[in-house]
């Protein structure tokens, strides 16, 4: 082979060979140097801990019994303990932060009712010689609303609905499983619980009234 053409042949293989680095440096240039790992790589499944018990029947909480911690056990353990069905209990995290799992309102029972209201007795109507009018009848009223502080009964409003009371008593309010706090509307003991509003006519029997969201508010009540 003519020496002109042995070098032709080397001088095209050093540029294939700079073409060739000359790429990878562009290619390798616009990528991160040090790319993070994926999210699931990283931190895992991420679990809701307030349904933590729902997904794992064998996971054991904080179990109470009477008001009293009785150690850890699983949701159906500690419902057999308090001789409930396992719906009957509130599950939730305690202010240090564990999952418990307690009657409902088992920490605070209702207290007593509010006192009657006093009626101020009406004084004698003038005598008035003109013709009597017709006396116009008052718009359908509410009821009186109330909080329980834990010692005493406190009036909100004289006159109000059953939806602005709830509101106006709970509404931003959340409470820890085994808590309860109270309020009355007219002859109503009202009582807030995880996630719901109770109502009872005889402040002992209780029945759902509202559902509460996750931001404690109640999306049902207009």
């Amino acid at each position: 082979m003519p020496k002109d053409n042995r070098t032709l042949i080397a001088i095209g293989a050093a540029l294939a060979v700079i073409a060739a680095v000359v790429i990878a440096l562009v290619v390798s240039g616009g990528r991160d140097p040090n790319p993070e790992p994926p999210p699931a790589a990283q931190g895992g499944l991420t679990v809701n801990v307030a349904d933590a018990p729902g997904l794992d029947a064998t996971r054991e909480l904080r179990c109470y019994v009477n008001g009293q911690f009785v150690g850890m056990a699983t949701l159906a353990d500690c419902a057999r303990q308090n001789g409930l069905a396992t719906d009957a209990l509130d599950v939730g995290v305690d202010a240090t932060g564990a999952l418990v799992a307690a009657p409902t309102a088992s920490f605070t029972p209702p207290p007593s009712a509010p006192p009657v209201e006093l009626v101020e007795e009406p004084k004698p109507a003038p005598i008035d010689t003109q013709p009597a009018q017709p006396t116009p009848q008052p718009a359908a009223a509410g009821s009186q609303c109330l909080r329980y502080t834990g010692s005493e009964w406190r009036m909100l409003a004289s006159n109000m609905t059953l939806n602005a009371c709830v509101q106006a008593l709970y509404a931003g309010t959340c409470v820890r499983p085994g808590e309860a706090q109270y309020g009355s509307w007219g002859d109503s003991t009202l009582r807030l619980v995880p996630r719901r509003v109770e109502q009872s006519p005889d402040n002992n029997r209780f029945r759902t009234l509202a559902e509460q969201d996750r931001s404690c508010q109640f999306p049902g009540l207009r």
